[in-house]
């Protein structure tokens, strides 16, 4: 069933990209821009999501950052900017 008619996007795809991580409707937009034209879609993800466990979430509860979790350990830090 189309979750995102705009983009031709599946309760299947937002379930997957979910189970890999995407916890917000935002985050379900950048994987894959359902929820990004019209917004008619953005409750309905918000109800796919529901509140269920978010590896990410979690971790800003614990008060560690989100986003670094998937950066490997070999990776040079980013150069300040001037």
């Amino acid at each position: 069933m189309y979750v995102c008619s705009c983009f031709g996007v599946t309760e299947k795809q937002v379930k997957e990209h979910a189970d890999a991580g995407a916890c917000t409707p935002r985050q379900i937009a950048s994987a894959c821009k359902a929820g990004t034209d019209c917004g008619s879609c953005v409750r309905r993800i918000q109800a796919i999501l529901g509140r269920g466990n978010c590896p990410r979430r979690e971790l800003v509860d614990q008060g560690r950052p989100a986003l670094t979790a998937d950066v490997p350990e070999t990776a040079e830090p980013l150069a300040e900017a001037a």
